[in-house]
């Protein structure tokens, strides 16, 4: 089960139409504009810059994001990524999912010398631990355990390394 905390909301329209109850509309507009400068910024330590300095992330040393990342737009202080870790291309990292009669909002930590597959979706909730590999396409809905090899959607592990 992911870590999330749930939290319902009023009747009415659905909890996504009440987004700015939750977050101010400004926040998501200047997230939005430095996110899409990062994803098409070919500079990796202006990358990490955005991402620390204007996003609050928390981004290890000698991490690569790779083109078009999508990280969260109204939570992107909840992600840390660990040293050493590389997201690939086109991967999005969501801290927060929006539904009809609920939100959930979950920290996402990344952990040290992590390789990400492109075109991965990380889901709020979970942690992926040190020295994982997470192949191309998957759709990361749990806790991958330090040193596995996993992939697919559903999510399944695919190989584990010795400690």
């Amino acid at each position: 089960m992911r870590k999330t905390e749930r939290h319902f909301v009023e009747d009415g329209p659905n909890s996504l139409r009440q987004i700015y109850k939750t977050v101010s509309p400004w926040k998501g507009v200047k997230n939005f504009v430095f996110i899409q400068i990062a994803r098409y910024c070919p500079i990796l330590e202006m990358k990490n810059w955005i991402y620390r300095r204007i996003l609050h992330m928390k981004v290890g040393r000698d991490t690569a994001f790779g083109l078009m990342v999508m990280v969260d737009v109204f939570f992107p202080e909840k992600i840390t990524i660990g040293r050493n870790t590389v997201i690939g291309y086109n991967t999005t990292i969501l801290a927060h999912e929006y539904l009809i009669r609920e939100y959930r909002l979950g920290e996402v930590v990344i952990g040290d010398e992590v390789m990400i597959g492109a075109n991965t979706t990380i889901l709020p909730g979970v942690t992926i631990g040190d020295g994982a590999v997470v192949a191309a396409g998957s759709v990361v809905h749990r806790d991958v355990e330090p040193g596995a090899f996993v992939g697919g959607n559903p999510l399944r592990v695919i190989e584990r390394k010795s400690p």
